[in-house]
């Protein structure tokens, strides 16, 4: 009995320390004008581009729009798994009115990422 119950001690440790929970993968682009004023309600768009040579559909493509301080919050937590190598390259589009900005943005695993993207 004694070693029973050693084994389901042990088996318990195995498992609680072998377990993690995930971390959260953010991104946020900062949006400027020219006068690197940050821009509210500026519409970001995060996108993958296909670099194969033949069609497939885009598994990221997620629009937001930027609060007071200029800033657009993504959050990966959804496509990001444990275990996976690498979560994404993204191209981002900002754009209020008539003024553009575009940029590329490294999504890395567990990590708030952070890009700034210059409309004109």
């Amino acid at each position: 009995m004694k070693y029973f119950l050693l084994s389901l001690l042990f088996i318990g440790v195995l498992f609680t320390t072998s377990c993690r929970k995930k971390k959260d993968t953010i991104a946020n682009i900062y949006v400027l004008d020219e006068n690197n004023v940050p821009v509210n309600a500026a519409m970001v768009v995060l996108y993958g581009t296909n670099t194969g040579g033949t069609p497939q559909q885009v598994a990221v493509f997620d629009t937001a729009y930027t609060n007071t301080a200029g800033t657009a919050t993504f959050n990966f937590n959804e496509i990001y798994q444990l275990g996976q190598a690498g979560v994404a390259v993204l191209d981002i589009k900002a754009q209020k009115l008539n003024k553009i900005g575009q940029g590329i943005i490294k999504i890395e695993a567990e990590k708030v990422n952070e890009e700034t993207v210059n409309i004109q």
